[in-house]
């Protein structure tokens, strides 16, 4: 039901940026912006910040962390009553096994605070260092060593219809006019790609 409730994120999305760009180009003072609507993976925190960048600041998760929360409290459960399922006892019989991070919030936290660490929030540490590593990787890939050089250059619309809502070039758009002026020769220096740097994996789609 939810699936079909209110204005989808991408329009919402798109729309908040047009909104800041004209605020800005008012001279008015433009907020920082966070968006939010079923993020769950790292490539789209990518895709969310590139799209409202450079307005958008933080990306907001709230059922994607709420679900390893509940897996972690249910594994504690499970272990309790010695009754792992065999998707999470394949893994281990003990929460440093179970539990990839574990010795990381160890560390953090200390042997004697994890002996009342609920396992829930073991479980969302987790998840956040996948975002994490996730995020790190993608901006590692796009050469956005931080996230104020995240921008809307490293998107690339796959349909008509999301590229007319964004204004994110079309797939075959993006970056055509650079690469036809490269092809014609006249491209200056500072415009040509230089050997072993690719632009185009840079590009990440938004549909």
């Amino acid at each position: 039901m939810m699936e079909e409730w209110g204005i989808p994120s991408l329009y919402l999305h798109a729309a908040a940026y047009e909104f800041c760009r004209k605020l800005e180009d008012r001279g008015e003072r433009v907020p920082d912006i966070a968006f939010a609507g079923g993020f769950s993976s790292e490539d789209g925190v990518f895709k969310a910040l590139a799209l409202g960048a450079p307005f958008t600041k933080a990306i907001c998760m709230g059922r994607a962390l709420m679900i390893p929360g509940m897996v972690g409290k249910n594994i504690a459960q499970w272990l309790k009553a010695g009754k792992l399922p065999n998707t999470v006892g394949q893994f281990g019989s003990t929460p440093e096994e179970i539990f990839v991070c574990w010795e990381d919030v160890k560390d953090i936290v200390g042997a004697e605070e994890m002996k009342d660490m609920p396992m829930g929030a073991v479980g969302i540490y987790s998840y956040v260092e996948k975002i994490r590593v996730g995020l790190q990787q993608l901006m590692a890939g796009s050469r956005c060593f931080s996230v104020p050089a995240i921008s809307r250059d490293d998107l690339m619309s796959l349909t008509e219809e999301c590229a007319k809502v964004t204004g994110i070039p079309y797939v075959m758009d993006a970056y055509r006019d650079e690469a036809m002026r490269i092809l014609a020769g006249e491209a200056g220096e500072r415009e040509r790609v230089p050997v072993g740097v690719i632009r185009y994996p840079r590009l990440r789609s938004y549909e």
